[in-house]
């Protein structure tokens, strides 16, 4: 993988390749992120299966929570 650095001095863009460490690090983050992700995506499937057992939309579940 690699990352564009910007020089400011010259305005030349450096491409470089990820440090092992950076590597990790960008891995890390990615796996956080597709977790964080998939407990959304089953979040809002609870909710939409609450919804349908409860047989309301989700307009009329706000209305009841207000």
């Amino acid at each position: 993988m690699k990352i564009n650095v910007y020089d400011h001095e010259t305005g030349k863009v450096i491409e470089r390749k990820m440090t092992p460490d950076e590597l990790a690090n960008y891995e890390l983050i990615q796996a956080e992120a597709e977790k964080e992700a998939q407990a959304e995506i089953a979040k809002a499937e609870a909710k939409k299966a609450l919804l349908t057992k409860l047989g309301i939309t989700t307009d009329e579940a706000a209305l009841l929570l207000s």
